[in-house]
């Protein structure tokens, strides 16, 4: 996709700013105003959010709905609802490990053979592998991950970083140089209730 942003958008900066923001956020250019799903978008709002003023949102919604190749993929996005944020409140764990873009495709293989040989229930995947930015493969696991898992998904070919986001706190006895692990703000708050 950013190539055909770089391609469409390579002598406006700020229209093309505009069209990555809509996007990464699925946004959706129909009839000369923007959607969230069936919900229009107030220009006002997304011009300050975005940073750039209200001309700027018009101009770049003509410009797609001119240009049909981005007339039709613009009329088409749609956000995709993930689980990434909520998953330590409902007692899952997210896996998001950073991948080498050489080895993106063989990577992904190899986490999923890992995963599966250890019957570890997946509940959602979501991965990216944009030209801009790390590639990136986001786990869900319904319940905690095995420790051998985790000290295998690091043997991986390809693998650059793992951070686990996860309701619990023993965890840490098993982070490394490579890995972090990111708590669930609701379980240690409950937990330290509980202490009390």
């Amino acid at each position: 996709m950013m190539l055909i942003l770089d391609y469409y958008f390579k002598n406006y900066p700020a229209r093309r700013k505009v069209a990555e923001f809509l996007f990464e956020n699925g946004l959706r250019v129909k009839n000369g105003r923007i959607y969230l799903k069936d919900v229009e978008v107030p220009i006002s709002e997304l011009a300050r959010v975005i940073g750039v003023n209200r001309k700027i949102i018009y101009h770049t919604i003509e410009y797609i709905e001119k240009t049909y190749p981005l007339r039709l993929i613009f009329a088409s996005l749609n956000p995709l609802p993930g689980l990434i944020d909520v998953a330590p409140i409902m007692g899952w764990e997210v896996l998001e490990i950073e991948l080498d873009k050489g080895r993106y495709s063989s990577s992904l293989a190899q986490v999923f053979d890992l995963l599966n040989r250890h019957r570890v229930p997946i509940v959602e995947v979501f991965s990216r592998n944009l030209r801009e930015e790390p590639s990136r493969l986001y786990v869900v696991v319904d319940g905690t991950l095995p420790v051998e898992v985790f000290v295998k998904i690091k043997e991986i070919e390809g693998f650059k970083k793992l951070i686990i986001r996860t309701p619990e706190r023993d965890k840490e006895k098993y982070v490394c140089n490579y890995c972090e692990v990111k708590y669930c703000p609701k379980r240690i708050l409950l937990e330290k209730l509980a202490n009390q």
